[in-house]
Parts: structure tokens; sequence; C-alpha cells
């Protein structure tokens, strides 16, 4: 986000913005104070704030056996004005689909420095801060109030297992150099040469810093990226494929609308040696294809005794778009604004060429929250073909094949007369989301299907959609190409139905799935 403070985007816009999106059939309670009752429009088995608002995930960190997932949350959402901005709110979890709230980590307005936005957090195993060895502590960008387009990175710091925050002093760990973009740390440790790295956001450059106490930090390089937007949120971590071979990826959130790229998560594959990140290619790679999967952050996936898997990440975005960030109708229906994409497992994946990729899919945990299991089978369809299913949350899994045909795919949150819905499949070479027959945020028409590249030679597309009140998320084939996008299709909309352009195709293993959470 660019161009306007974050403290002006959130005051006042909130009370009645989406009113009109709401369904006069849904007769949805109102709870109060934004509390977590299953009425409305609220997620069934995504994440959202308790109330308020939310945007930014931060990198959620592994402490005590429990990932701790902070979020960027403001209190003041209904009320704006000067009380705007966000703090860091905390959520824990075992498993990371259910999770529990545990209030403010890193409160705002305690310094002169205002709110807090977005960073990272290390947990300092070495006590190399000297706040004691296993304390938490956490760098993100503050732009003082009095001095606006000054952003510039402190320092917080908590004793507690990370679950309240004090700052260290007023006067930032890094200062701004004199730039407007200077925003959103990402700090990991380099334990091969002994000292910690930053990777910063800086208009059209990531720019990169060492230190070896947190508290200093000295500028040794960066990486620029010119046509895809300012550069938000980066990303920096090493994994490893199956077949062996280690690598680095940077990542950033980025808007490459303008020239007909996604406005998500880009990234480049490559190697990095502690100052200086050589991609493997000049122009970067997309984790999502849709609408809505911004601000993400990947963050190492670690089993039971926090043993870490060098071969997989996991990843969690804000489903939302600052284009229309404050239009949903669980703002009125729910009292909040803010929910997640379900967290995913990235792997690095090669082609037959010789290239990586991400491939994503939802964490394997969701499989132990299914409370109901739908299976149809193989059925055949020429047409349009209206399953005798009804729901607002669930996933359905298919594989589509066919000898010759333009497209196929499914009408989800289909209305009775079959007027509304949002579609999602394959046509000729691309994979496609397109939630333009559904009430949905983005008023200008302009953003309504998403495309990715898909081989039409294949004959057939493997699909896993996640469906759930306010959003549509598909993992097509090994889901190196994934497509999120909100959409707010009226609760009485609730049927499914197959499709096929142009010809016959068979839906093979077709299985539709219920979660509890």
């Amino acid at each position: 986000m660019s161009g306007v403070s974050r403290r002006v985007l959130l005051a006042g816009t909130a009370a009645g913005a989406t009113a009109a999106l709401l369904s006069a059939g849904s007769a949805a309670a109102k709870p109060k104070n934004g509390t977590t009752a299953r009425a409305g429009y609220r997620a069934r088995y995504h994440f959202t704030v308790p109330d308020q608002w939310k945007n930014d995930p931060q990198r959620p960190i592994w402490i005590d056996g429990e990932y701790h997932y902070y979020y960027l949350y403001n209190a003041d959402y209904f009320t704006g004005g000067t009380a705007a901005g966000t703090a860091w709110r905390l959520a824990t979890s075992t498993d990371l689909v259910k999770f529990t709230d545990r209030g403010i980590a890193v409160p705002k307005d305690t310094t002169p420095n205002g709110d807090v936005w977005s960073g990272s957090a290390v947990v300092d195993t070495g006590n190399t801060a000297g706040f004691g060895a296993g304390a938490v502590v956490a760098l993100a960008t503050m732009e003082p109030v009095e001095n606006a387009d000054s952003q510039a990175q402190y320092l917080y710091y908590s004793t507690d297992g990370g679950r309240t925050f004090t700052h260290h002093g007023t006067t930032p760990a890094l200062p701004n150099p004199g730039v407007r973009d200077f925003r959103d740390p990402k700090v990991i440790r380099d334990e091969e040469r002994g000292r910690w790295v930053m990777a910063l956001a800086e208009n059209t450059k990531v720019g990169f810093y060492h230190s070896e106490d947190l508290k200093s930090w000295k500028y040794v390089g960066g990486f620029v990226k010119e046509g895809i937007g300012v550069l938000e949120c980066p990303d920096l971590f090493r994994i490893t494929a199956e077949n062996g071979t280690a690598k680095w990826v940077l990542g950033v959130s980025a808007n490459g609308k303008a020239s007909g790229q996604p406005n998500t998560y880009a990234y480049w594959t490559g190697g990095f040696d502690g100052t200086t990140f050589t991609p493997d290619a000049a122009d970067p790679q997309w984790l999502d294809h849709g609408w809505d999967w911004y601000a993400a952050v990947t963050f190492e996936k670690r089993d039971a005794a926090g043993r870490v898997d060098e071969h997989v990440r996991h990843a969690i975005a804000w489903l939302n778009n600052w284009d229309y960030a404050n239009s949903t109708p669980t703002i009125d229906s729910d009292g909040f604004n803010g929910t997640d994409s379900v967290v995913r497992e990235v792997t690095l994946k090669s082609t037959s060429s010789g290239a990586y990729y991400l491939a994503s899919r939802p964490v394997p945990a969701l499989d132990e929250y299914v409370s109901r299991t739908v299976r149809l089978g193989d059925l055949e369809v020429d047409g349009t073909r209206v399953l005798d299913y009804t729901g607002t949350a669930y996933e359905v899994t298919c594989e589509i094949a066919w000898d010759e045909l333009a497209g196929a795919g499914l009408q989800l949150r289909r209305s009775g007369d079959g007027s509304r819905h949002v579609d999602a499949g394959v046509y000729r070479d691309y994979a496609f989301l397109n939630r333009s027959s559904a009430r949905n945020p983005d008023t200008s028409g302009k953003w309504q299907e998403s495309h990715s590249p898909f081989d039409v030679a294949a004959r057939r597309a493997r699909l896993r959609i996640l469906v759930d009140r306010t959003s549509v998320e598909m993992f097509v084939d090994d889901g190196r190409h994934v497509h999120s996008s909100q959409a707010f299709p009226y609760l009485i909309d609730a049927g499914l139905a197959l499709f096929t352009i142009g010809g016959r195709a068979v839906f093979r293993d077709l299985v539709i799935r219920e979660f509890t959470v």
C-alpha cells in the first residue's frame, strides 16, 4: 500500500459501508461486540478477527509447542478518527486450523511514534539483544504522527514467551534514510555467518541489512524490481526440494495488475550469500493468481517436538485487497472486517526443464476437522448438471477428464434460478476463477476473473476448491497455481453445479467435505 497512510485508510470508513451487499433474506443476527458467533457471513473454517479490523499477517513463530500468530489489529475501526491505526494481536495454534485468541501483544499509541505496522518477530535463543536467552524480539515499522512519510523500524521485546511486548525506547533501531517507502522488516537468523539479516521493503527495492544484536543495522545491498508496483511485506527463506536441491526464495507482496499480472505474492527462486540475492530468472512467479491473497508470510513447519522440516514452509495471507479493503458484508452482519486464507503447505518442485517453482496445498490438519463427507463418484456432464447438494462452506475435489472440450468447471454458491454463482475451472489454455455473477467487493468490474496458465494438451484437470461464506480458493493440479478471491454470495445461494463448454467431460471421484472448527 502506498500514497496514503494506513492510519487515514482505517479512520472512520467502516460504519455502514456495505449494507447494500447484505442479502435481504439473510436474517442473520448481529453479534454483540463482534463475537465469534457463527452468524451471518463469518467464515466457518478460515481464521477471522474476533471483532473490528485486521489486515497484514505477521510471520508466526514457534514457542513452547505452539505457533504464535501475530496480526495487525485495529480496535478502533468503527470509531475511526485519531484513534485509528493498528496494534499486533496474538492468536496461538498447535495445528494452524484452530486458533485461540490471546489479545493484544504489541500495543499501539504507547509512544509518540503512534501505531504499529508490519514487521517480524524472532526468538533470540542466543541472547544477542541482551533481553535474556529466549526473549522474543519484534521489529516493526512505525510512522510518527507528527512526522508523516518518515517510516522507520522500531524494536519491541517480550520476556513472557511472546504474550506481551515492551518498547525499547522511542528511537528507531533502523532510522529512515530519507525515503518515503521504508517498511515491513523481515528478520531471519544467518547461522552460517553468526548474524541477523533483515529484508526491508523500499519502494521498488528490497534492501538487505546485517545486525549482530537486533538493535543496530547496517545496509549491505538490495534487490530491485520495477514494473509490479510498490513492493511490500518482503519474505526471505531457504527450502529444499524433493530432489535434494536447496534454493533461496525472495518474496514480496506486489501489484502487477497494470501489466496483467496478479496483485498478490511475487517470488523468485535463486541464491543468497547472506548479502546478495541472485534470482534464477528476472521475472517473478506468483504464489497466487486471484485478487485477494495479499501481505502473505511464510514460516517454518515444525513437528510436535519443534524440529524444522526443511522441505516444507507454511503460508498464510490476508484475504483482501487495498482497492476495496472496507467493502465486506461482515462489517454489518457480524461486526468485523478481517479474514485470512487457509494456511498452506508450500513445497519446492522442479519442471522437466530444470526450473523451480513453489507448489501449495491446504495444511493437512484440515482433514481432522471434517464433519461430513459426500461422495458423488464419477459424473458425466454435457452442458450444465445441477447437483443434489447445498452448502455455504465446504471443500470440493474432482478430476475433470475429456477428449475434446473448450472448457469445464463448477458453479459454486449457485442461486436457485441459476442466475448467480461463482465459476471455477479451465478454459482452453488457462484456469480461471470468475466471481462476476455473485456479489463481490470489486464495484469497478475490472477484477472479476483471474487466470493462470493451463496445459490444455493434458485433457484433464485436478481441482481442489475451498468455499467459505466470503471466499473461494482454487488449487489447480499440483498446486503450482492457486486462485484466492473474495465473493459475497447471498446466504440463500447455496447450490452447486457442474458445467462443460463445447463438449462432454467426466468429473471423476467428486467429493464434498464440510468442516467444523
